[in-house]
This record gives structure tokens, sequence and C-alpha cells, in this order.
């Protein structure tokens, strides 16, 4: 029997593309192992997926900015890496998949000293810190924008990214009922990532009754994000995150208003909903790496961008009325690109390294 460890956290973004790939492993009866963090995100999501052991270690966050954990963190790093490496030696995987954030680090590097292939997967259009520290202890580096394969030299392959099959098995007219929308009033769904995104939500809320003179709007607001204030209204419906009924939200959807990550935008490209691209701002806290995708997608005239620091609540309106009347022309072009669903691609790449 096969067998792979998985790696990669910090964000559900890190961890997703791990979530469509596993079923596929399963079914290719490969025995899967997660390395992850005690805390992290990813314990949460992996940890009672059937099939799949999983591991925890210490690790550091890689910051860019000045934190008094920076001093502490590296000491952290050095302790996951001797606990990756004894975890690695233990298994003796054929293959690390390293999908980015801090405890990919630890992992790699652990691979690469009991001589263990790995293969990194990189979302968004520049690498993160985390790969960039990776890259030089990996066989190829698996990317999901054409120019980010380029930019990864002889490493590089456009492979796109994994994405979990349920999402593209939704249905419109559950997802109406669903929300308790009607069907001839178009649907106008607002999602910020896992956690919700503030800016975005306060300037929905503050357009409100603009939106709801045209549209029906399902806001994905993240955790803790309900606002009270708004409940009752028969044409906006927040919910802080979906899970199994996301499919079915995709579906019912006419036009999506998003960040600008990477798995959420290639899974809007894969179904070719059209959207309204609102990036996370580069700051201490960001590279830019939203700034990049979503000005790729803007120039391949696959989305619309509406920055952050431009946002109002008269801009955020105009924008959606905008997206939504050029809504055939962002359908078509969408549908002319090649799916961004990699999950084939980078099976391939799987059992061409494995040892």
């Amino acid at each position: 029997m096969s067998r792979i460890v998985l790696t990669g956290g910090g964000t559900a973004g890190h961890v997703t593309p791990h979530l469509a790939l596993i079923p596929a492993l399963l079914k290719h009866g490969w025995d899967i192992h997660y390395v992850g963090t005690e805390e992290g995100i990813e314990r949460g999501l992996v940890e009672n997926i059937p099939g799949v052991t999983y591991h925890a270690i210490a690790s550091g966050k890689l910051r860019r900015y000045f934190d008094l954990r920076n001093f502490s963190d590296p000491f952290r790093v050095i302790k996951g890496v001797f606990q990756a490496q004894s975890i690695l030696r233990r298994l003796k995987p054929d293959l690390v998949f390293a999908k980015g954030g801090f405890v990919s680090v630890p992992v790699v590097y652990g691979a690469f000293l009991n001589h263990i292939p790995v293969l990194l997967h990189e979302s968004d259009m520049t690498p993160g810190l985390a790969n960039r520290i990776s890259k030089p202890f990996a066989k190829k580096l698996l990317c999901n924008f054409p120019e980010a394969a380029r930019l990864a030299g002889s490493k590089g392959i456009y492979a796109g990214t994994p994405i979990r099959k349920e999402l593209l098995e939704g249905s419109r007219e559950k997802g109406l009922s669903l929300f308790g929308f009607d069907a001839q009033t178009p649907v106008l769904m607002v999602t910020g990532g896992s956690s919700g995104a503030q800016a975005i939500n306060l300037t929905v809320r503050s357009a409100l009754t603009g939106l709801t003179e045209k549209f029906q709007v399902l806001h994905l607001c993240g955790k803790g994000n309900v606002d009270p204030a708004y409940v009752g209204n028969p044409r906006y419906l927040q919910m802080e995150y979906l899970n199994q009924e996301m499919a079915h939200a995709y579906a019912c959807a006419d036009i999506v208003v998003s960040r600008a990550g990477a798995n959420t935008i290639c899974e809007l490209l894969t179904l070719a909903k059209p959207m309204l691209l609102i990036p996370y701002p580069k700051g201490k806290t960001s590279r830019g790496d939203q700034v990049d995708n979503a000005a790729s997608f803007e120039a391949r005239g696959l989305a619309k961008v509406l920055q952050q620091s431009d946002m109002t609540a008269d801009t955020l309106l105009a924008a959606v009325e905008e997206t939504y009347n050029a809504r055939e022309a962002l359908t078509e072009a969408l549908r002319k690109e090649p799916s961004a669903d990699g999950t084939n691609n980078v099976l391939i790449e799987i059992f061409k390294y494995a040892r």
C-alpha cells in the first residue's frame, strides 16, 4: 500500500485542497497521514475524516511584522522539525504533499532529512513565505496560476487546485428552498472567506437598501458576525458559514461578491460564476497575494474588481450592478477557460514522484 503525508495549515485555504484530494487518494488505496498543529484550523477540519491519521507537531508562525513571538517561535519550529523527522522516519511515506502555511516548513525539512520526496502546492499568484523556504527541498511546485508556474522556473507546474467534488453537485432549486428565496429575483451571494471580512460586512449592510431593491442577498459573514439588527429582512439572509449547503448556495447564486483567495476564485471559475472580487489589501498582515490574484482574473476578463480602498456603499452598489449587467459576458469567458479543478493533475504528479 502506498503511503502519503499531507501537511498545511494556519488558514482554511491551506487545508481545503487536501479535503478534495483525500477521497481520490482513498479511492486509489493510499494510506493517508496528516501532520498539523495541536490547535490549528487544520486539526478541526481533518482529524475526524475516516481513513486519515492526524499527527500534531509544534510550529511557529512566520510573520512579516514585528511581534515578540518572533523571538520564541523559531525554537518551536526547531522542535517541530525534530517531531516531524521522527514521525516521517517511523511512517516511511512514499511522498509528502505540502500545501503551505507555517506548519508545513518543519514537515518539508523533516522529509528532506529522511530522503522522502516532496511536492509543494501554491494557490496564489506569488508563493507564500512557507513555500519559498520549502521550495529548495521539493521536487516540484504545483501552481494555480500559469503566471506563477512560469515564475517558479524549472520546478513550476501549472496544475490547478483540487476542488471538492460535492461543490460541483449543487442544485439551484434546493438552494432557493434552503435559503427561503424565490426564483424570480436574482440572488447575490457575498462571502469574505472562512472567517468573514469586516470591511465587506459593514459596507454590504450600509448598502443593503439599494442591494435588496434588485437582489436577494445571501451573506456569509463569518463566525460571530451575524448582526441581529438585520435579522428578519426577507431579502437578506446572514449566515456565519456553510458546509454541505455550500454547493447549493453556489448553484442558486447569479453573481458572487468575494475576497480573492485563490481557492474560492478557482471554485468560482470551475462553476463559471460571475464574480466581483474585493481583494484583501496589501499590508503588514498580507503580502498582497489577493491583489495579484484579482488582477490576473480581471486581465483575463474573468471577473470585475473593486479595491477595498475604493469601497463605499455607493461604489459597491455600482460595482455589483455592473457585474450583474456583465454576467453573460463573464460567464462566457469563464466557460472558455480550462477548469481550475486540478485534482487529476495533482494526482498525476503524486503518482509520478512517489517512491
